[in-house]
């Protein structure tokens, strides 16, 4: 399973066996069971989590009391509150499982070590942060740009594999709508 987070630090940077057996004394493994929270809203967000296996997904309960989800993570996606993790204070989020998955994590500290003693990896990191933030660019620019249907395709037809493996109603939570509204929507395009 290791050989995943190898695999994927490469796509990015050279490393060498030898390194990679130092790079990952830095992380810890969890199995994680189906809709178990890695973080809570008031928690300290201690870990960035890694998925080996199975899917993710970042929320936050809106003033009406309704779980708003933000962002997932299927297998070589890193997931975190970015701010509550680099400034060590409470979260606003919940992180939870959303399929039982398999993840590694590290602390801060341990990230902090990991890149002094490997400084190849903060080139690794730093394509990491840089695609997540393109990404957020995009969805942000669909929101304001796209009418909901057409933000439903968009996001179907760039991330089919969602799709298919996101329960509808957590599909619409991210695309800031109300189940039924995404299933009249579906209903509309198949018929």
């Amino acid at each position: 399973m290791l050989n995943i987070l190898k695999k994927h630090i490469e796509k990015f940077v050279q490393v060498s066996d030898d390194e990679f057996e130092g790079i990952r004394n830095f992380f810890e493994t969890k199995d994680v069971a189906k809709k178990e929270n890695l973080l809570e809203a008031g928690q300290i967000c201690k870990h960035h989590y890694f998925v080996l296996n199975g899917l993710l997904r970042k929320f936050y309960i809106n003033e009406k009391g309704i779980e708003q989800t933000t962002e997932f993570a299927i297998e070589t996606w890193w997931m975190t509150d970015n701010i509550a993790y680099e400034h060590n204070i409470p979260s606003e989020f919940y992180i939870q499982a959303v399929e039982k998955s398999k993840i590694l994590y590290i602390t801060q500290d341990n990230q902090e070590k990991l890149l002094r003693a490997f400084p190849l990896m903060e080139r690794y990191f730093r394509f990491v942060y840089q695609r997540a933030y393109a990404a957020a660019q995009m969805r942000v620019k669909y929101l304001f740009s796209l009418s909901k249907e057409e933000f439903y395709f968009q996001s179907v037809k760039r991330y089919p594999e969602f799709a298919q493996r996101i329960p509808q109603y957590l599909l619409a939570s991210f695309l800031g709508f109300t189940p039924e509204y995404l299933s009249e929507i579906r209903k509309r395009h198949i018929s």
